[in-house]
């Protein structure tokens, strides 16, 4: 076992804080400035994005392996609670949004769907508002489906009748 605690094999599903859902596609040695070091090779489909990052250094860099099944249940939990929004300017509670989605924390992520979400009777979201919201929404889908084994219209399905019954 590596000494980070983490130990993803090829194939297996993994979240890093500032993409979301990635999965191994193999683990490589580099050379590096003349040092040989061994990288998770992480694809990210929907940014056709790659990610190169050293064994030793994946726990420090947030990497993680998909929510456990209480964590997801608490997130799905966290949607259906009251939206809680801070009487702050726009432009601090939207760092605050980013931080926490950027976090890489499901439940985190979750608190910003719920905050920004709008309900059919509410009135219409800011383009910053709707573009936090959207991305939220996207990151935590992404990894409800890969754990329930559903695509990305279905996790966003799902999470969005969680949203509603909440209103």
């Amino acid at each position: 076992m590596k000494p980070t605690g983490l130990d993803f094999k090829v194939g297996d599903h993994v979240v890093y804080p500032a993409h979301g859902v990635g999965h191994v596609a193999g683990v490589e040695t580099q050379e590096v400035a003349g040092m040989s070091l061994e990288v998770y090779v992480i694809t990210f489909d929907h940014e056709k994005m790659t990610l190169r990052v050293p064994t030793k250094k994946a726990k420090t860099a947030g990497l993680r392996p998909l929510a456990a099944e209480d964590v997801v249940s608490k997130a799905l939990t966290t949607l259906k609670g009251r939206a809680r929004v801070k009487r702050t300017m726009w432009s601090r509670r939207a760092q605050e949004y980013e931080a926490k989605i950027n976090s890489g924390d499901l439940i985190s992520i979750a608190e910003v769907v719920r905050d920004l979400h709008r309900a059919e009777n509410q009135p219409e979201q800011s383009y910053s508002e709707r573009q936090l919201y959207e991305s939220a929404l996207d990151r935590m889908a992404r990894e409800v489906a890969a754990i329930e084994r559903i695509d990305r219209d279905a996790a966003v399905a799902m999470l969005t009748k969680s949203l509603t019954k909440a209103a």
